[in-house]
């Protein structure tokens, strides 16, 4: 088990490769580098091999895809993972371990929206999109996570061997932080400066497909973590909509004994029905996530108990 493994997930990082390896080694000497590449046509693993990383291969494309390779392969007491386009500094990496190796946290996330990102980032709809991603989370699940997007971040072996990858793409920073909050682990925030890409270095992201992705994943995370709140705020939704259709028809039969509008009487009905089956389903999957929450306690011990087995 290494002590500290040094996680860069690439695709096409030929420009600043060499110089984010060689960063990170000069701050963070006793940490292993594993340059993960996701089918670069550049060269970027070999220019990484040469800088002193180990370098391994995923032919899925997606970062999500590469994520879940290094965390099923690579076993260490503390991991640092960020990206491989130099927009990092290097200078934060041995704080953030600090946090995991002797504070005990789960997740160490590099604020860069704190700091300098809004002035360094060129790309206007990134600035709104994280922000407005920041403000979904923290308000759906009443966290405080400063930088919801960001890729460089700290963790400890417990929550890497337990952190269920689902996501394929850029949603998966999404993932881990609403997992993190959701089962109540360990987060600190470290304020780190963010510079822009150098130039002839290009962003993979897309600003409105991957931006409507992490959108979506919020809304299925939430159906998926907060199911009775999801589902009790679309009960709530449908028995308004039921009662405005019922209130004309209620006050044309109190005022003449008659109930002229009988479709709209009916869809008032099947209203509310679905309004109580909704509610009814937020309370059966709520109970169902309670006890996946015990379940994950049970496995998150038997990995702190592994860790310690490995730690002797």
């Amino acid at each position: 088990m290494d002590k500290i493994a040094v996680l860069i997930p690439c695709y096409n990082e030929s420009q600043t490769i060499e110089k984010v390896v060689r960063d990170v080694k000069a701050v963070l000497p006793e940490a292993v580098v594993y340059v993960y590449d996701n089918n670069s046509t550049d060269g970027t693993g070999e220019i990484a091999r040469s800088a002193g990383a180990v370098v391994r291969q995923e032919y899925r494309q997606g970062k999500g895809n590469v994520i879940r390779r290094m965390f099923r392969e690579v076993d260490a007491q503390c991991y640092l993972m960020l990206d491989g386009d130099d927009t990092y500094p290097p200078e934060s990496a041995p704080e953030m371990v600090r946090m995991v190796l002797e504070r005990g946290a789960d997740m160490v996330v590099g604020d860069r929206l704190s700091s300098t990102y809004f002035q360094e980032n060129k790309r206007p709809f990134h600035n709104f999109g994280n922000a407005l991603v920041r403000a979904c989370i923290n308000a759906l699940f009443h966290s405080d996570i400063k930088d919801i997007m960001t890729g460089y971040r700290a963790f400890s072996y417990q929550f890497v061997k337990t952190f269920p990858v689902l996501s394929s793409g850029f949603e998966i920073e999404t993932e881990m932080s609403i997992h993190a909050v959701d089962k109540k682990l360990h987060v600190e925030n470290v304020v780190v400066d963010y510079r822009d890409r150098p130039a002839g270095s290009i962003s993979k992201l897309n600003t409105y497909s991957d931006g409507a992705r992490v959108l979506m994943t919020i809304l299925r995370l939430f159906r998926l973590y907060r199911p009775l709140r999801f589902f009790g705020l679309l009960a709530l939704l449908l028995f308004l909509v039921s009662a405005a259709l019922f209130a004309p028809v209620l006050a044309t039969y109190i005022k003449t004994g008659l109930v002229p509008r009988f479709p709209t009487l009916i869809v008032s009905g099947f209203g509310v029905l679905a309004s109580m089956i909704s509610l009814f389903s937020g309370l059966l999957l709520d109970n169902m996530r309670q006890k996946d929450c015990r379940d994950f306690e049970f496995k998150l011990q038997q990995t702190h108990d592994q860790y310690r087995r490995w730690m002797l």
